[in-house]
């Protein structure tokens, strides 16, 4: 009997976190120190854009790197206040799950434990290069691949309004 559940328990789904780490990260303020000057005595409200992106690569022997990359672009006007950037990054093992699970895994499950590893880092970026906080709000990467998925079925590649 001991032998019957060691054998299911080394055929189960199984994921685990091996590592997390910084892979790249970069901040510039091309208009220091002017730009504090600016931000202070100008009416304009700074812009802000955040990019996200994610890739996963296959490290072989069931072992996964995914990358969760948060860029985030602060304007006044038609000038750059700051730019920061995060690529935060995961070895996964990840083994025994059907390929469609797997899909989900690496862009929804893998991107939200990496998100908040990612935040805090650019948040710190931006206090640190003397600007004040950044609040990056959480993000919905379950909801995010549930739209990519249609997409794709849907055989569009940018959404689509409802009128």
């Amino acid at each position: 009997m001991a032998d019957a559940t060691a054998n299911g328990q080394a055929n189960a789904p199984q994921l685990v976190l091996q590592k997390i780490y910084v892979k790249d990260v970069s901040f510039e303020a091309p208009n220091a120190p002017q730009i504090f000057q600016e931000v202070g005595e100008t009416e304009q409200q700074p812009q802000v854009q955040l990019n996200l992106g994610q890739k996963s690569v296959d490290l072989g022997n069931d072992l996964y790197e995914v990358v969760l990359s948060l860029t985030l672009t602060c304007t006044l006007g038609e000038r750059t206040a700051y730019l920061a950037e995060v690529h935060q990054a995961g070895v996964f093992g990840i083994a025994g799950f059907a390929e469609e699970d797997l899909a989900g895994i690496l862009n929804s499950y893998c991107p939200n434990l990496l998100f908040p590893y990612a935040r805090q880092m650019l948040s710190s970026l931006v206090l640190e290069g003397g600007f004040p906080p950044f609040l990056l709000q959480p993000i919905n990467f379950d909801a995010l691949y549930a739209e990519q998925q249609r997409r794709i079925l849907s055989g569009s590649a940018a959404p689509t309004l409802n009128s």
